[in-house]
């Protein structure tokens, strides 16, 4: 058996269980530390949360407030925030992590089409070159090589210099940093 040390992954197993009742992407959001969810901004009407299970270091989801399973639900102002919010979730990337490219994309249709939460949400996911290599062909692993709370400074930092940034809120105190696109 292949064994990689990963010492930063023990606060992850050691945690409090943290029960969610219902659609973690309606609980989320509304916790009072964003920091401690992982909500690191947040528009009028959608929000960006760390993905929890990160394909790379700054794989994160722009997900509306509105629970709904796709997007033909949505009125046009909060689709038009959607996108302004990913827009601004690519920037904050490239201005804090300056990835080679970045992949996005949404799982409709549940189980099919790779999906666990029927909540819609949109992947925003950095990618390097060289970012695939022997571990998950070779060793059906993949290597995470950033800790998610580190992720969360570098897309803080990055929405907090973004234009329509109108509270930079303080990362350290769990704030999120707040974005109004005038719609």
């Amino acid at each position: 058996m292949d064994q990689i040390f990963a010492p930063w992954r023990i606060e992850w197993v050691e945690r409090d269980a943290d029960p969610i009742d219902g659609c973690p992407f309606c609980v989320l959001p509304e916790r009072e530390d964003a920091r401690e969810a992982r909500v690191v901004a947040r528009s009028e009407r959608n929000y960006v949360l760390l993905n929890n299970a990160p394909y790379n270091p700054g794989h994160a989801m722009v997900i509306p407030d509105e629970h709904r399973e796709d997007p033909t639900g949505l009125d046009d102002a909060t689709l038009l925030d959607h996108a302004k919010l990913k827009a601004a979730t690519l920037a904050a990337l490239r201005r804090d992590m300056d990835p080679d490219g970045v992949n996005t994309g949404q799982n409709l249709g549940g189980d099919a089409a790779g999906g666990s939460i029927d909540h819609l949400h949109t992947h925003v996911v950095p990618r390097w070159s060289g970012d695939t290599n022997f571990m998950p062909v070779t060793g059906e692993t993949k290597v995470i090589v950033e800790a998610i709370e580190r992720t969360y400074d570098h897309l803080h930092a990055g929405f907090a210099a973004d234009e329509n940034a109108v509270d930079p809120g303080d990362a350290e105190a769990g704030d999120a940093v707040e974005l109004d696109f005038d719609i």
